[in-house]
């Protein structure tokens, strides 16, 4: 346990930051799912969709410095040519 009040509050800023850290992390981890999900049973207005809101949250993610921006980028980019190439076949 913390002895200093200042210590105190980093730990409780802490919990609180990694709560929301590890929640954005799972919502985007579900998004990405769901567009592989919809590319894989070829329902293109659905897979674009999720896609948009995919993107959407990794760029939310990379602003807030919860994931690297590189790789939001780089998920971006597998995720719009996975669905560019379904949309293509």
């Amino acid at each position: 346990m913390p002895n200093h009040k200042s210590t105190e509050k980093s730990l409780r800023k802490s919990v609180k930051l990694r709560q929301r850290n590890v929640s954005a992390k799972s919502r985007i981890r579900t998004l990405i799912k769901k567009v592989r999900f919809s590319v894989e049973q070829k329902n293109l207005d659905a897979s674009r969709e999720m896609l948009r809101q995919a993107v959407s949250a990794l760029d939310t993610a990379a602003k807030k410095h919860i994931i690297h921006p590189r790789n939001a980028s780089r998920r971006k980019a597998r995720l719009m040519r996975l669905v560019d190439r379904a949309a293509a076949q």
